[in-house]
């Protein structure tokens, strides 16, 4: 790959004009690039051969923070040295036909005056930091693109946690009216996305605490401030997680309460039919061996006869099981 050829995993490379806007950064200008020429931001496909070179071998970061943003798999964290901050975040999957709890992971190195990040499928939140760039109403500085771009990560996850607790709550409502069928399934689709999300979320949470406790020079107090909201409210979401989970964990109990008494209810039932027609089984069972003696052999109405001992016997028990209220 010749040095003035982008890499071909390359989304963009954007110059920060100090002003809220951003302009298309020259890849041939990459090298010549210093820090007097303002926040340069540039955001690659890690999965890209091309890119995987030049990160290693010519973006200058030592092997801890190559590896951290070339890592095929990682969970939120975050860790810092000196004055540099290596970042992974996780955000919700809101792509097209993707699943909420396919969340998309990013990867962020930064030394207060550029930022390299990482990823391998589109993140809306990055997409908005970038067209408020484009718009001329975005961050200023490498500190407040990290804050802007954190928090729209946190905020949109909003909707898909708000998305759970509606979910949740129908599913409750469903449980209590008793339309029962297949709420089975969906209970446990929605327990299962609470508990993948939950799984990133706790750790994101601690790196965000992290990323406003580190003692690095370019965060100033104002920014400081500003990570620690936007940590608060991924704590609020874990929490809003949490509650999903259990309600949801609660409206299954309910669900096999509701069905195991359902069953009970027509074993019940079963109970009582077999406990009725028992004696009469036994009777007209006894009536019909067929050996001399039999008594109304002879008789044209005997049949009548031993319906009327059978309907009496029942009226019998229907009143007994009805006296000890079993009815």
């Amino acid at each position: 790959m010749e040095n003035d050829l982008a890499p071909t995993g390359m989304v963009h490379a954007l110059l920060l004009d100090g002003q809220g806007g951003a302009s298309d950064y020259p890849w041939e200008n990459i090298s010549r690039w210093t820090p007097d020429d303002g926040c340069l931001w540039l955001h690659f496909n890690f999965e890209d051969a091309q890119t995987l070179r030049w990160i290693r071998e010519e973006s200058g970061l030592n092997d801890i923070a190559c590896n951290g943003l070339l890592i095929e798999e990682t969970r939120p964290r975050a860790i810092s040295r000196g004055d540099n901050l290596l970042i992974a975040l996780r955000g919700v999957n809101l792509n097209p036909g993707s699943e909420p709890d396919d969340m998309i992971s990013i990867r962020i190195w930064t030394d207060g005056t550029r930022i390299i990040s990482t990823g391998r499928r589109p993140l809306l939140s990055t997409e908005d930091v970038r067209d408020r760039l484009n718009e001329g109403n975005g961050p200023r500085d490498t500190v407040s693109l990290l804050v802007e771009w954190t928090d729209r990560i946190v905020w949109r996850m909003s909707d898909t946690v708000d998305n759970f607790e509606d979910e949740v709550a129908r599913l409750e409502d469903a449980v209590l009216s008793g339309k029962l069928e297949g709420l089975r399934h969906e209970i446990a689709s929605l327990r299962r996305q609470a508990i993948t999300i939950r799984r990133y979320l706790a750790p994101q949470r601690e790196a965000l605490n992290r990323i406003y406790s580190e003692q690095i020079s370019w965060i100033a107090e104002l920014n400081r401030l500003r990570l620690r909201e936007v940590a608060d409210r991924q704590i609020r979401h874990l929490e809003d997680i949490d509650a999903v989970r259990e309600r949801a964990a609660m409206a299954q109990e309910e669900l096999l309460s509701r069905v195991s008494e359902q069953m009970n209810a027509r074993s019940y039932v079963l109970t009582l039919v077999a406990a009725i027609f028992l004696p009469l089984g036994f009777f007209t069972g006894l009536l019909g061996i067929n050996v001399g003696g039999m008594p109304g052999m002879e008789n044209n109405q005997a049949f009548w006869v031993v319906v009327a001992i059978c309907v009496g016997v029942t009226v019998a028990l229907a009143v007994l099981f009805r006296l000890k209220r079993w009815l």
